[in-house]
């Protein structure tokens, strides 16, 4: 029996117009986006919609907004393919929220708002700090994990087999690029972002994510949820809590994460939200695997046709 996991979009998969038409097409995703806005207390699903471009990728704005969609995309997927049953969760990095909502432990109006906190705690620490990140592709991780020890930078993603992303200050990224490509990467490129997410530089935002967090009563998860800090299922309220505080400074183990469901024996894999990252990364890690998604309409289309 084929077991199947939703993975759920992160940061980055940002775009305008994301969820647009899934909001013209469906009332029940239109109810979910102004179900949103009345959470939030102001006009994300319009961001989402219509940017312009910089507002959509304020942290505090591009967080929850991939959470929105992400959720919208799950919940028109259930709505459409009722007999859809899933064994595992997991998203990269704020994606993990939708996930961990996903299976149960925080409602949609508290993940939001938790993922909303989250953006705004992580752009204060951005604003205090000068950092950066860059995707340092063809190279191995020790080789990465040498470069990163050399420039005074770390490493924040581990997403598939030669893709890699560093963060750390923006000027020993730099550094950190010149020593990549040196050692054989094929390329290693700054990101454009705000500051640098998965590193010590962002240590300002988890005392503050921690107080959000206590204030809201986590349930016990209906499935297993992998966490982005040990690639392992997620355990009690109280690890929950604290993996996801721990988190904002970790490494993101995702290609460990998904290698775990793996040997679990998953075989089919849902990816929810905004872009196809999810999906490339699957094609480098198993190529074998069963890989759908949810961005859009037409997605939406293609995937109740093959679950159907």
């Amino acid at each position: 029996m084929s077991k199947t996991a939703l993975l759920f979009a992160g940061q980055g998969a940002q775009a305008v117009g994301m969820g647009k038409d899934l909001a013209e097409q469906f009332p029940t995703a239109k109810g979910w986006f102004e179900r949103a806005n009345a959470a939030v207390g102001y006009d994300l699903a319009s961001i989402c919609f219509a940017g312009p471009e910089a507002e959509l990728t304020k942290t505090e704005n591009a967080q929850p907004g991939i959470f929105l969609v992400s959720w919208v995309a799950w919940q028109l997927l259930q709505e459409r393919v009722p007999s859809l049953s899933f064994e595992a969760t997991a998203g990269l990095s704020l994606g993990e929220f939708t996930a961990l909502t996903a299976a149960g432990v925080l409602s949609f109006e508290e993940g939001l708002k938790v993922v909303r906190q989250r953006g705004r705690f992580m752009q204060e620490a951005c604003e205090v700090t000068r950092g950066g990140m860059a995707a340092v592709i063809g190279l191995e991780e020790t080789a990465t994990r040498e470069v990163c020890a050399a420039a005074g930078v770390e490493l924040a993603n581990l997403n598939c087999p030669g893709q890699l992303v560093i963060s750390g200050a923006a000027d020993k990224i730099e550094k950190a690029c010149e020593l990549a490509k040196a050692k054989g990467a094929k390329r290693a490129l700054p990101l454009t972002v705000a500051g640098a997410y998965h590193s010590a530089l962002m240590a300002s935002a988890k005392p503050k994510l921690q107080a959000e967090l206590a204030a809201v009563r986590l349930q016990t998860a209906t499935v297993p949820v992998i966490s982005n800090v040990t690639a392992q299922p997620h355990g009690t309220s109280v690890e929950i809590q604290s993996r996801l505080v721990e988190q904002v400074t970790s490494s993101v183990r995702w290609e460990e994460s998904m290698r775990y469901l793996l040997a679990q024996g998953f075989t089919r894999f849902i990816e929810l939200g905004p872009g196809k990252a999810l999906s490339g990364f699957m094609k480098r890690i198993e190529p074998m695997a069963q890989m759908l998604n949810v961005a859009d309409a037409a997605s939406l289309e293609a995937t109740v046709k093959v679950l159907g």
